[in-house]
């Protein structure tokens, strides 16, 4: 009797999707090549689909070739960025993946001879995985240890311990709770003690921002804590008085803020005024809260009815002195600084619209009546003057929308001052507009006489405008003490500078930059550096550490990346896609950072995604439909598709963030870090990614493992006495306590929705309680919602 030996079929479709994978990955890689590129998606293509080819044959020979190409795959990704976790995962997860399925019974058993081939892979595997886990073993950031120096006279005693009566919780800006009931041994017990609703919801057509589909609705609040009642401001403009120990609603009230032309929709927060004794007013507790429909409101903090002496009922117009203003060209976002009698604030310009936009001038009121005391306008002479009734401030000047800060010794007001817009061209500036654009300036509170300015970006085509007032902090000297600020930027430097004078206290240094502005423009020959001090800014990019999810979209990154101009930071905008790294949205936006006091910390939360810029000249634009003209009068013509006109230069321009096709960054992580950087010694002590992928993922979905990249964060962090920093902020949408002195994650609790504010700290009746606002970020993406949520120990 004969023994039939059946043949073997071939594993054909798994022969034609590899092949088909190869070919895609080796014409991909042809692409590169000719666009100066890497060769490796080149010949690692033609090797897969020459695998795919011999699969097709049912050739054992198929294993060797995957083999040696997955060991090859190995040696390649070692070269360009070593044992680096995040960056390997991309080169050799898919790989190691595919190279696991030719393992499989299914695969191998049909392919003559099979076992020594399969060992060979089974041997490049161990070595895949090898230099993977070895990869992640390698430790990511700086890790160190602060010094506990605790100086008796750091803390601004100006507010009481238990309060938090402006957004820093002092006029300082330093985000530092003296409260330690809190603290490192004991904040793994802390536990919801109450949460609160304010009922302002997002609306339909709010969840994008700054597109024609809609806008974009934020609860980016930092209530207020004055006496035994928290104060809210939410992104429609209400104003929510809750009782600061239950969290039960004492008063709300909504403005009917007309918001439809407001691409912007947020209140960070309200300021509080009480009126000298003896002043004859009905409201002499008053809240002062900004109106998106470019009004201030003053409302009696008892009662939430307007304070009928201020202005017209209870409210002022900031128009008035503007001139023409076009529907959404000016609105504020961030709560006024009051000090000495004085309200001060500035406003948000529509950027990148137009220039000759509605004045960015800073503007104090009186806080019980409301008249106008001062306006500081960089293009009149004096700069700090009255306007009558039919004047009108200089327009299109630079503005500050930020949070301000002060120091109430010295009678200063300390300014982050934007652009004059447009942004992204900057041909048509004026010296004025030159001098005072992306700088911090200090302002006589009581005058508005500019007292000195310090330019952290010159001639700026990045929109890199300071997003935020300097944190103040005494710091020590050889004679005794500077009274010195520290700037944050949107390019992870830090200013030192001696509050005083603007000069600096550590070292700035200018520096060459990239040349080559478009036709009518130009670029500053240097930028300064705060070389003195450590700096959160990234390392400019290079081909070799783009990243992508898989090898397919990671080479995607490359090809763009080599399409693109890009000569490293500050290269200027161009008539093709430029690569602007840091961009307008931070390392460091408008949260800012916090200050311990006691031990001469700073700690950062920073952002790391690179945009896309061009510019396109403006008569083809025109004539294709992407922009209608305007001239400037009436209300600006609909503009979609991440345009900015930028009308009255000779180009418009398009942003958008720098993602794959994936909807991935192109940039490796981690993409959200937390710093601590030491003040006396100017010095890095630790750095770590901060949050998780939990709620990211492809193609923009929000349904992901919660992978420990670090994710880009929006609003800010405090620090307390019990040496806990409590930070939200982040797209998982966590609030999180760390360990200062280490970067330690001690405790965290999930959100009902973004935590993207910052988070501050009371006490009433003996009890702590940290409180941050949770209702989500449309331009994140994160959940919205109305939550207030206070956590205290049992």
């Amino acid at each position: 009797m004969s023994t039939i030996i059946p043949s073997r079929r071939p594993p054909r479709i798994t022969a034609a999707a590899i092949a088909l994978l190869g070919l895609a990955l080796a014409a991909g890689g042809a692409w590169l090549v000719a666009l100066g590129g890497s060769f490796y998606y080149l010949v690692a293509g033609a090797a897969v689909c020459l695998t795919g080819v011999l699969l097709w044959r049912g050739s054992g020979r198929a294993l060797w070739l995957y083999a040696v190409t997955l060991l090859g795959t190995v040696a390649w990704a070692l070269y360009e960025v070593g044992f680096n976790g995040w960056s390997l995962e991309p080169r050799l997860f898919v790989p190691m993946v595919l190279g696991i399925y030719l393992l499989m019974p299914w695969v191998r058993r049909r392919l003559t001879p099979e076992r020594a081939g399969a060992i060979a892979v089974v041997v490049a595997l161990l070595a895949c995985v090898g230099v993977g886990v070895a990869g992640f073993m390698h430790p990511v950031g700086v890790q160190g240890e602060a010094a506990q120096r605790n100086l008796p006279d750091g803390v601004d005693r100006s507010v009481a311990d238990g309060d938090w009566a402006f957004y820093g919780r002092t006029p300082k800006g330093d985000r530092f709770s003296p409260l330690d009931q809190i603290n490192v041994d004991n904040v793994r017990n802390l536990k919801l003690a109450w949460t609160a609703r304010t009922g302002d919801t997002m609306r339909p057509g709010e969840d994008k921002g700054g597109t024609d589909a809609g806008h974009e609705f934020n609860f980016e609040d930092t209530p207020i804590k004055v006496g035994d009642t928290l104060y809210v401001c939410t992104g429609h403009s209400w104003v929510v008085a809750l009782d600061a120990a239950t969290g039960k609603t004492r008063w709300t009230f909504d403005p009917k803020a007309k918001t439809d032309a407001d691409v912007y929709l947020a209140c960070r927060g309200v300021a509080y005024y009480e009126a000298p004794a003896g002043t004859a007013t009905d409201c002499p507790r008053r809240i002062l809260a900004p109106v998106l429909d470019a009004r201030l409101m003053a409302l009696n903090a008892d009662t939430g009815k307007p304070c009928d002496d201020f202005g017209e009922h209870g409210f002022i117009s900031l128009t008035q002195y503007l001139g023409h203003v076009p529907a959404g060209f000016h609105f504020v976002t961030s709560p006024p600084l009051v000090l000495k009698d004085r309200a001060i604030l500035g406003g948000w310009v529509y950027d990148n619209q137009a220039e000759n936009e509605p004045s960015g001038a800073v503007r104090a009121f009186d806080p019980l009546t409301g008249k106008l005391i001062w306006a500081w306008d960089v293009g009149h002479d004096p700069q700090n003057w009255h306007p009558g009734p039919d004047d009108q401030l200089t327009r299109g000047t630079p503005n500050a929308w930020g949070v301000y800060t002060a120091d109430p010794d010295l009678g200063m007001v300390y300014l982050p001052m934007g652009n004059a817009t447009p942004d992204y061209f900057g041909g048509h500036r004026r010296p004025f507009d030159e001098t005072y654009s992306s700088s911090t300036v200090a302002l006589d509170i009581e005058t508005g006489a500019p007292k000195w300015v310090f330019q952290n970006t010159h001639h700026d085509l990045w929109d890199m405008d300071v997003p935020t007032g300097p944190s103040l902090v005494d710091l020590p000297a050889p004679d005794g003490t500077i009274p010195a600020l520290v700037q944050t930027t949107k390019r992870g430097e830090f200013f030192v500078l001696d509050r005083r004078t603007g000069t600096p206290v550590t070292r700035v240094e200018e520096k060459p930059v990239p040349q080559g502005a478009v036709a009518g423009d130009h670029t500053s020959p240097t930028q300064p550096y705060s070389t003195g001090m450590p700096s959160l800014t990234p390392a400019d990019l290079t081909e070799q550490h783009l990243w992508g999810a898989t090898p397919f979209d990671q080479l995607m990154c490359r090809i763009q990346f080599r399409k693109a101009v890009y000569k490293g930071q500050f290269t200027p905008p161009q008539l093709t896609d430029t690569i602007v790294y840091p961009a307008f949205d931070g390392v460091i936006d408008w949260h800012g950072a916090s200050i311990d006091p006691f031990n001469k910390l700073i700690i950062a939360n920073a952002n790391y995604i690179p945009f896309m810029v061009s510019l396109a000249p403006r008569g083809p634009a025109e004539a294709k439909g992407l922009v209608t003209p305007w001239n400037g009068q009436g209300n600006e013509p609909p503009v979609g598709g991440g345009l900015a006109p930028q009308y009255g230069t000779p180009y418009v321009g398009k942003v958008k963030p720098w993602l794959n096709p994936l909807g991935v960054p192109c940039n490796p992580p981690p993409w959200g870090t937390l710093a601590a950087i030491d003040l006396v010694t100017h010095q890095l002590v630790w750095e770590h990614p901060l949050g998780t992928t939990r709620d990211t993922g492809p193609f923009g979905t929000h349904v992901n493992a919660p992978l420990p990249t670090g994710i880009f964060n929006i609003g800010g962090n405090m620090t307390t006495r019990g040496g806990l920093i409590f930070i939200g902020a982040t797209a998982d949408d966590y609030l999180r306590a760390i360990d200062e002195r280490t970067g330690k994650e001690l405790w965290n609790v999930r959100l009902p929705a973004g935590g993207q504010a910052n988070p501050m700290s009371y006490s009433i009746h003996g009890k702590q309680y940290v409180v941050i606002a949770a209702g989500g970020h449309s331009g994140l993406g994160t959940r919205s919602g109305d939550y207030v949520m206070a956590y205290a120990l049992p």
